[in-house]
């Protein structure tokens, strides 16, 4: 593709060869009129031949007429040979010489006629040669003058040819006559400059218009470029934030069971005291990695809303009992504003969200307080978060929402979190198609407002969901007695088996399918414990599956897994198996079992206790996981 003239033109030392862009074009527009005259000159010569002819002038008329054909027929053929060739800005130079010559000899072909067919004593005659003659001048400006200098050199050697001609005749008409052709001349010369402009600003435009498309087509390239870095680094993002969270799941989940079976050993005070620090480091790195792990459930796309009619103040309540004393410990004032509105929307997404807008704002409010209100507006609720923190500057209202943006946090103290609190709380919202804005002043505090419809029927009474419901319905002590678990992870498989041990159960250990399956060959189990990614890319699912196969019978069964990667969370999903996420609390691994033997087995017996059958439980707003604790994205927690 050319360059614009106007690019050529906007760089130091490229102004010629715009020129000769555009020099390039003007040829190439002369050169392409050429045909369109051969028929028409074909036809005027021979028809002037026939009619001028007489017997003292027919040779030279003869010779005349071959002269302009045989002109016109050649300057055809050069401008189709120069057509198919390749017109450069040096080559128009060049060409331009060359027409110029070639015209010049058409020019004075055709102002020969002037000379051989021009009878002084004939008005007929002398109307008709002077007429042609200015016709064909007139025709040749419509062709020649995209190129000013070709055509004034034809109009030169045509017209003043008839020129000179009239003024050799020493008669005072004919010398006006003279007269005249020089002026209508200076007149073709001044409209051909015009037509030539006109040509010109054409050429320039089309220029301009390809260096447009030109740049468009590069910025374009370069956007597309852009966006497949970004989703390139996102990706890039995602796999190590998959993988970071697995490989630190593994040993924080044998860590906290392993807490567990030390906890239920004999300690001193001291060493109770340190188990108790030791717990809560321990729980504080779970928090961080479930808080990655609800923001992969958005992005993966897993969470299914549970929509119902609810009461909101039991919410409210709950948040204020647990978030108050948080509160209370930094010097603030918590209040919320009894509300009698009942909403249509998820229980347990709601309260994530609401959770964690206050935990926003106590995380960034150092002195004054908190309030978490409610107002009806038309058919909808709008739950607002006041807080009289440190504000938000306008330009960063928006970006807030953006996952691992915090506000005043460059050294990145993990007791501000991670950034993503907000973030999951605007891709909640947008799940459940609730409008999530914010509107602060900075300095002056924040208020978060969450959009929820109302609810058009009568709340449910109970602030319990189902999730919960069914999370409780069985009897504590029905564990099965034997128990395999499958991991590839060694300190893991150590760790579950003293903790289920320790619980009663017969528990033995293999690291892939192949092991778990010869072990089952004599010991069959009542539950299998498989983590989902396996050694050799096997799964979880897979090895459930196939032990199900051997035994001819559904095992009860649960999957655990330190991937947050979505593809992951995706298929684990769709293998209907419950779902724990590392680091999966010793409570949560011990309800999670006792509902997995409860509706696999309405008549499961354990040698300490009679299990009680149950509806299969939602275990997660997903459908999948009850093990998140202590996120609100898991109903358990």
């Amino acid at each position: 593709m050319r360059p614009a003239a106007g690019v050529w033109l906007a760089r130091p030392g490229t102004a010629r060869r715009a020129e000769g862009l555009i020099r390039a074009e003007q040829m190439r527009l002369l050169l392409g009129n050429m045909g369109s005259s051969l028929l028409p000159t074909i036809a005027v010569a021979s028809l002037l031949l026939y009619t001028l002819a007489t017997p003292a002038n027919v040779a030279g008329l003869r010779l005349w007429c071959g002269a302009v054909i045989g002109s016109k027929c050649f300057g055809c053929w050069d401008a189709r040979r120069i057509l198919r060739g390749r017109i450069g800005p040096w080559r128009a130079y060049r060409l331009e010489r060359w027409m110029l010559a070639l015209t010049a000899i058409d020019g004075a072909a055709w102002g020969a006629l002037a000379w051989t067919g021009f009878d002084p004593t004939s008005t007929a005659n002398s109307i008709l040669v002077v007429a042609v003659l200015s016709g064909i001048v007139g025709n040749a400006m419509s062709m020649l003058s995209p190129v000013l200098s070709v055509f004034a050199i034809f109009c030169v050697f045509e017209l003043g040819a008839l020129a000179l001609k009239a003024w050799s005749l020493d008669d005072l008409p004919f010398r006006t006559l003279s007269l005249a052709v020089v002026v209508y001349f200076l007149s073709l010369l001044s409209q051909g400059r015009n037509s030539a402009r006109a040509a010109r600003a054409a050429i320039q435009l089309k220029f301009d218009n390809i260096g447009l498309i030109r740049q468009l087509r590069i910025e374009s390239d370069r956007a597309r470029q852009a966006l497949h870095a970004a989703e390139q680094a996102n990706l890039a993002k995602s796999r190590f934030l998959a993988a970071a969270s697995h490989d630190l799941r593994q040993p924080i989940h044998a860590q906290g069971l392993f807490l567990e079976v030390l906890a239920r050993s004999p300690l001193n005070d001291k060493q109770r005291t340190v188990l108790a620090s030791a717990r809560a480091a321990s729980e504080a790195s779970a928090d961080m990695l479930h808080t990655l792990l609800d923001f992969s459930r958005i992005e993966a796309g897993v969470i299914e809303p549970q929509i119902e009619a609810f009461a909101l103040q039991p919410l409210l309540a709950k948040l204020e009992s647990e978030l108050a004393p948080q509160a209370n410990a930094k010097g603030l004032v918590y209040r919320t504003r009894d509300s009698g509105l009942a909403l249509c929307s998820d229980r347990s997404l709601l309260e994530l969200i609401v959770r964690n807008l206050v935990t926003n704002a106590v995380r960034y409010t150092e002195q004054g307080g908190v309030l978490v209100a409610c107002r009806r507006r038309g058919a909808h609720a709008v739950l607002e978060v006041w807080d009289s923190g440190i504000g938000i500057a306008p330009e960063q209202q928006e970006e807030v929402f953006r996952e691992f943006h915090q506000l005043g946090n460059p050294e990145r103290d993990r007791q501000k979190g991670l950034g993503l609190g907000l973030s999951i709380a605007r891709g909640l919202a947008q799940l459940l198609g609730h409008a999530l804005t914010v509107a602060s002043r900075p300095g002056r505090g924040s208020v978060f407002r969450l959009a929820v419809p109302l609810a058009s029927m009568p709340a449910l009474s109970s602030p319990t969901s189902p999730a919960l419901l069914a999370l409780d319905a069985p009897a504590r002590g029905a564990l099965p007695q034997r128990v395999l678990v499958i991991d590839d992870d060694a300190i893991v498989r150590v760790s579950m088996q003293q903790l289920l041990a320790g619980w009663g159960c017969d528990c033995q250990v293999a690291d892939g399918i192949e092991t778990a399956l010869t072990l089952a060959h004599t010991w069959r189990p009542d539950m299998i414990i498989s983590d989902y990614r396996l050694r050799e890319q096997r799964t979880g699912a897979e090895a459930i599956a196939t032990l199900r196969a051997q035994a001819g019978t559904p095992i009860a069964a649960l999957l655990i897994t330190g991937d947050t990667a979505p593809a992951r969370l995706r298929e684990a999903r769709a293998s209907g198996v419950p779902l724990l996420h590392k680091p999966t609390s010793p409570e949560q691994l011990y309800r999670s079992m006792e509902l997995a033997c409860a509706q696999r087995s309405p008549t499961f017996v354990h040698g300490r206790g009679r299990g009680t059958p149950t509806a299969e439980p939602v275990l997660h707003p997903q459908g999948t996981d009850p093990s998140a604790a202590p996120s609100l994205l898991d109903p358990a927690a």
